[in-house]
């Protein structure tokens, strides 16, 4: 057989015998080119089938009378719903050429070792054993062969099934087989020779169990159950019945076909239902669920395409129709009426209800009432109850009987869901209803007018100011007699009213910052009580207008400026609110000090305040007044320490430091000098204990070391020679020496360490010492000590002079000349004042020493290592 390759779904062509045999393969078509997934294949002439795989064979004889013959393979997705077709031409092959004598003829001989799969029907009514086929070596030809065979259906399950005659090959079945469980079975055939000799390979055949349509077709579900709304158009889908067939899929007894059989209630068919694929669909074009709530129906599915010798199968399927707001609710009555008495409120006063064709329940059921006239005051309200869908009509503002002795209301209803309209129907218009409400005269208590009264009031009002009237009606009557008025208990007690009159006055000055005045209002409920003790409330509402109260005041009054005079920022506050606090206007109320210093505006509530020109150093106190935008002025004193600084803290610093520097009066000066000669004597006493007991100035060097420090040597191991230099008055026995630098006298005694006496006096300075000089080249050296005496000749005329030169002078001049102030020179030192008011008593305080800071510390350890 000859197979022509060709583009598939146009044209196929087969090259074959004249005469074909039944069960012969033609040919096989690729399906997949044509279409991807068909779920029905078919062949328009019953002499050819076609396999799942493309494969075409013939079901009976056929012969070709004409030289071609045509078919078409129909191929179908019922998913996609996609159909096509394959045309198939048999064309007879033509005639071999006969050859000649001399062509060399190549024989092949046919093998039977290898013999076409068996084929089996399934559900075989025999007779049993049934032979199916025979297997058989040409080596029998030269020896004696015997045929075994292993596998399923033989020593496996289900075994039995099949056998194979040892001599002669021949397979047999034993019992009928079911395909939906045993499709096909492989068994391997064995030929041997009685020694036990294969002079074959083991050969695998295949027995395929061809299908027989044993089986009907069953639905998937027992019931099948949709849903559809109700006025849907024709052709909207509703839901799918599906079926399955355990036959030989792709074949005729899996092919099958759906039909309607019956529908309940019987009356105009509603649905249709697609044979191929089970789709059910609108088929009336009016679905009224108002009529029909749900259709049953009685469904069919066959195979073998829907042929009639088909088996088929019934199931059932629910479709029930979904409602939709087709109908519009109307009220039972078209008038009401009801009665109310006057002043009641929260009342339910009526029930009103409506009739809805539409599915109870369902929002296009559900009532939504609505009042749209007669209802401007919103003194009625109605809502729906949920379990009878009535509309309740209730009074939510008290009525007067006075006023309106009935009233009339129309209220309409419309459904929760949006209203659709049926298919050739009119639109309905909104049902309404009409009620009538007859009010019901009531004795009262009386009524204030307004019932919320606002009354304003400057703050801090004096005492038993008069700021309004609240009074009440009576309505029967209509006037104010017999009526008295009271504060309700637990009130604001900031105002009073009058009993009979209703006038309201102040009994406390109104501050909006204390009490429950903070929120710059007071709320006080007011009780009217007529004749009959019937009572009426009423509220005034007290609102405290602000009042310039407070005066300005400048937050902050001491300054630093520094010799850049950078101008100062003054900001002043005010606790009223406006218009009582800003804008501020400042002034400097000091003639001579605003001649000095200006102001220059910066915003609303604050200035800079600057000098005009150069002033001198020092505190400066300027009055500032402050004006509101009131017209209430604020006193302020601003202290300003114009200070020789670069930045303020520099001047904090001195202030610090410098907060001592007080002149002092005669008697301190008198008591420093009087402390200086205590001191003075006892050093003296110190360095006489040194000597031998007898007053003899004779001492060693290193006594007068310890005792005596020579000012004038500036470097180690030079002795000074000057030429101005005086000997004072010898009183050493070895030569001792004063000394004399032009006018200046100088006399230092030394106890231990740190403890100076000096005297000043302009550029002069006095010391008392022991100095080393070379007379004549010859160096000498002064061992002693002066004596009580001689200090107290040499002290004694000069101290009187000086305490009765400042005796004389008042301003103290002289007493600056001889106490001078030390400037601050930055941080303290840890070694003490070297000053002659210096107060440190230890001999010997070197604690400092471990102290030191980083620099001084390396300083330390490098002369440590010299």
């Amino acid at each position: 057989v000859l197979t022509l390759c060709c583009e598939a779904c146009k044209k196929v062509i087969f090259h074959v015998p004249s005469e074909l045999e039944a069960d012969t393969l033609v040919g096989r078509v690729d399906l997949k080119e044509c279409l991807q997934s068909a779920d029905f294949i078919s062949s328009s002439d019953g002499n050819f089938k076609i396999l799942e795989d493309g494969s075409v064979y013939t079901t009976s004889a056929v012969s070709l009378s004409a030289e071609k013959k045509t078919f078409s393979i129909l191929l179908k997705d019922i998913q996609e719903h996609v159909q096509k077709k394959i045309h198939v031409s048999l064309v007879e092959e033509e005639k071999k050429k006969t050859r000649h004598a001399r062509d060399t003829v190549l024989k092949r001989t046919k093998r039977r070792w290898g013999p076409i799969p068996s084929v089996m029907i399934e559900n075989s009514l025999g007779p049993f054993p049934l032979q199916i086929q025979q297997v058989q070596s040409d080596t029998a030809q030269n020896y004696t062969i015997y045929y075994s065979a292993s596998g399923p259906g033989i020593d496996q399950d289900p075994k039995g099934l099949f056998y194979i005659e040892r001599e002669t090959g021949n397979i047999f079945a034993t019992r009928a087989v079911d395909r939906e469980q045993y499709p096909s079975f492989q068994i391997i055939c064995f030929a041997t020779t009685p020694d036990g000799y294969s002079p074959e390979v083991p050969l695998v055949h295949t027995i395929r169990i061809e299908d027989d349509n044993d089986n009907a077709p069953y639905f998937t579900q027992d019931l099948f159950e949709f849903s559809v709304p109700e006025n849907s158009k024709p052709g909207v889908v509703v839901g799918r019945v599906t079926a399955e067939d355990r036959d030989e899929p792709y074949t005729l007894h899996t092919t099958l076909k759906y039909r309607i059989v019956s529908q309940n209630p019987p009356v105009t068919p509603a649905f249709s239902l697609h044979g191929d694929t089970g789709v059910i669909a609108v088929l009336l074009p009016q679905l009224d669920r108002e009529l029909v709530s749900s259709y049953t129906l009685l469904v069919e599915v066959r195979d073998m395409a829907g042929q009639p010798f088909g088996l088929c199968t019934t199931g059932t399927a629910v479709i029930r129709i979904e409602d939709t707001n087709d109908n519009a609710p109307s009220f039972k009555q078209i008038q009401y009426e009801t009665r109310v008495e006057e002043n009641r409120v929260n009342v339910e006063i009526l029930r009103v209800s409506v009739v809805d064709l539409d599915e109870p329940g369902s929002p296009g059921s559900g009532a939504v009432y609505e009042i749209i006239r007669g209802n401007d005051d919103r003194s009625f309200e109605i809502t729906t109850d949920k379990n009878t869908n009535e509309g309740v009509l209730c009074v939510v503002k008290g009525l007067d009987y006075e006023s309106a002795k009935q009233r009339i209301l129309v209220i309409a209803v419309n459904n929760e869901a949006p209203y659709m309209l049926a298919p050739h129907s009119q639109q309905l218009s909104q049902s309404t209803s009409s009620v009538t409400v007859h009010v019901l005269d009531m004795d009262e208590g009386p009524v204030f007018k307004p019932c919320h009264l606002r009354i304003d009031v400057k703050e801090c009002e004096e005492i038993g100011t008069n700021i309004g009237r609240y009074i009440a009606e009576d309505p029967e009557t209509g006037n104010s007699e017999g009526i008295c008025y009271r504060i309700a208990p637990g009130q604001c007690n900031w105002i009073s009213i009058d009993e009979k009159s209703g006038a309201v006055r102040t009994i406390k000055v109104l501050d909006r910052d204390v009490g429950e005045m903070r929120q710059g209002q007071c709320n006080i409920t007011v009780l009217a009580i007529d004749r009959n003790g019937k009572t009426g409330t009423g509220t005034i509402q007290v609102v405290i207008q602000p009042g310039n109260k407070n005066y300005p005041r400048i937050t902050k009054t001491d300054y630093i400026m520094c010799r850049d005079r950078k101008p100062i920022c003054l900001t002043a506050q005010d606790g009223d609110q406006s218009p009582y606090s800003t804008p501020f206007v400042y002034r400097i109320t000091d003639r001579s000090l605003a001649s000095s210093w200006k102001i220059t505006r910066h915003n609303d509530n604050s200035v800079y305040l600057s000098p005009k020109g150069d002033i001198p150093f020092g505190i400066y106190d300027i009055p500032v007044s402050v004006t509101d935008n009131g017209g209430k002025v604020g006193e302020n004193y601003i202290k300003v320490n114009y200070c020789d600084c670069v930045t303020p803290t520099d001047c904090l610093r001195e202030r610090v430091l410098g907060g001592q520097n007080v002149t002092l009066g005669i008697w301190a000066i008198l008591a420093m000098i009087l402390g200086s000669l205590l001191l003075l004597l006892i050093l003296i006493t110190i360095c006489g204990c040194c000597g031998s007991g007898v007053m003899h100035r004779h001492v060693t060097d290193d006594c007068a070391n310890h005792n005596l420090i020579i000012s004038n040597t500036e470097a180690p191991g030079e002795e000074v020679m000057d030429h101005n230099i005086i000997p004072l008055q010898n009183t050493c026995d070895q030569g001792g020496y004063g000394i004399k630098t032009g006018d200046q006298q100088t006399f230092e005694m030394v106890k231990g360490r740190g403890h100076t006496l000096e005297s000043v006096k302009g550029g002069g300075h006095q010391t008392l010492g022991s100095v080393k000089e070379g007379g004549g080249g010859q160096p000498v050296m002064d061992t002693c000590r002066y004596s009580y005496s001689e200090w107290h000749n040499f002290t004694h005329p000069r101290l009187g002079e000086k305490v009765h030169l400042c005796r004389q002078d008042e301003e103290q001049k002289h007493s600056e000349d001889y106490l001078l102030s030390y400037n601050y020179e930055g941080k303290g030192s840890l070694a003490g004042s070297v000053g002659c008011c210096s107060d440190q008593h230890e001999e010997e305080a070197l604690d400092f020493l471990d102290q030191l800071e980083p620099k001084f510390r390396t300083l330390a350890e490098t002369c440590v290592k010299r």
